[in-house]
């Protein structure tokens, strides 16, 4: 997850990753990044490690096919975890599995794992950049699913909104290749350019999406440290 923090240089005291956003010309723009290693990959890693499915359009089908995630949390720290926790000694789990546990479970809890990850980096940003946040603008194949979008609305409160083309980072290159050579005259053409296609309104109350954000964590707190340098 990008925030743009224009020319200013911000440091992150929240995990987060300090760096260059683009440049044209002389001008630099800068971000704060967060930094999630597995996030989309863990569909991969449920499709070709588990063989849970033959392709992942069918998770979203999967995990509304069952109410909840039956108390299940996916931690996909396969290579440790990232921004905002840094730990390289950290693996990947699963917790609250039951009798009753089933494959739809497990691929829901992976799609929510996602989005509590963007959650906590979310937060981070806004600790460090002191702004309020009112819409999320995602992309990427993982944006195509339409659960995974609602849930990161309903965690976050907060509107989430798709773009009609889920590749913004080939976007984007192909915007500063044509403004370079005049195809666009300046960024604020570029900007017209960006085209909705759907927006996610939360239907979860701020008290239930804390909870949910308290379980993760206690799940990601069982990850932390599993392997003993």
């Amino acid at each position: 997850m990008i925030s743009n923090t224009g020319s200013e240089l911000v440091y992150s005291k929240n995990g987060l990753l300090t760096t260059i956003a683009w440049q044209i010309g002389d001008k630099v723009t800068y971000a704060l990044e967060g930094s999630v290693f597995i996030a989309g990959a863990l569909v991969q890693w449920l499709r070709d490690g588990l063989q849970l499915f033959d392709d992942a359009v069918e998770t979203q089908a999967m995990a509304e096919s069952v109410p909840d995630s039956g108390g299940v949390f996916v931690v996909p720290a396969f290579v440790g975890l990232g921004a905002p926790h840094w730990d390289p000694y950290a693996r990947g789990t699963i917790v609250g599995l039951t009798r009753d546990t089933n494959r739809n479970h497990i691929v829901r809890a992976s799609l929510e794992a996602i989005a509590y990850q963007s959650a906590e980096v979310l937060s981070s940003i806004a600790n460090d950049t002191g702004t309020e946040v009112n819409e999320l603008r995602i992309d990427g194949g993982a944006a195509a699913n339409n659960f995974l979008c609602q849930f990161q609305a309903d965690l976050l409160g907060l509107k989430v909104t798709r773009p009609q083309v889920l590749e913004t980072t080939a976007m984007g290159a192909a915007f500063l290749a044509g403004l370079a050579v005049g195809v666009w005259k300046d960024q604020a053409q570029i900007r017209s350019l960006w085209q909705e296609e759907k927006t996610f309104t939360p239907q979860l109350s701020k008290n239930e999406a804390a909870q949910s954000m308290k379980n993760w964590s206690r799940a990601v707190e069982r990850s932390k440290g599993w392997i003993v340098p």
